[in-house]
């Protein structure tokens, strides 16, 4: 009988999931197996297998849903923004606050991404150019209209997808810096590598 959403199987499929994205994330997708992974969950080795035939398979669910989840939440997000520029500062608030509420599914989305097999890797890198390519639209318009002045769309997008994600690395809750804080650090700084010309704030000298 097949597996239906909310049924007990989807339960324990979902605790896979988690127990699988944590023991990753501490460990490592190489050092982590199978059994491991069940032991987590309370369940026998065997018993696992009926919800994901391997290891490669936990990892490419892992990834793959990380990124259609990232693609469905900027989707929504975005319906707000009326122009390029608030649809710019919209996407880098949006990108650090949704990265930095999901630490364990952004490191292993990055770090792991080499230990996908080919046809993982193909389905996980397309998605990634979907949500890139959300970016590129958002820098075209500004071109188009004269807001952002950046000689390569690809590369700047690419550029600034990095940087954004990169702050998942160093932030840590409780330091310095507020989340919000940063936020309003890395929108100026986008702004800023795209050629935008900012509104100078008081005080500033021009």
């Amino acid at each position: 009988m097949a597996r239906t959403a909310g049924s007990r199987g989807e339960e324990t499929a979902s605790r896979v999931r988690e127990a699988a994205l944590h023991l990753f994330a501490d460990k490592g997708y190489a050092a982590v197996s199978m059994r491991e992974i069940a032991a987590e969950v309370g369940l026998q080795a065997g018993a696992l297998y009926n919800h994901f035939p391997t290891k490669q398979a936990i990892l490419v669910d892992l990834l793959e849903t990380h990124m259609l989840d990232l693609i469905a939440a900027w989707e929504h997000a975005s319906r707000s923004f009326a122009d390029p520029v608030d649809a710019l500062v919209g996407f880098v608030r949006f990108h650090i606050r949704y990265h930095l509420e999901r630490q364990d599914a952004v490191f292993i989305s990055y770090m792991e991404l080499r230990n996908l097999e080919r046809e993982g890797f193909e389905r996980v890198e397309e998605l990634r150019r979907v949500y890139e390519g959300f970016l590129r639209k958002i820098i075209q318009i500004g071109i188009a209209r004269q807001v952002f002045t950046i000689g390569d769309i690809p590369v700047a997008a690419m550029a600034v997808i990095a940087m954004l994600t990169g702050v998942n690395t160093w932030f840590r809750s409780g330091g310095r810096l507020k989340a919000v804080e940063i936020e309003e650090i890395y929108v100026k700084m986008v702004l800023g590598s795209l050629g935008h010309a900012m509104v100078p704030e008081p005080g500033m000298v021009e």
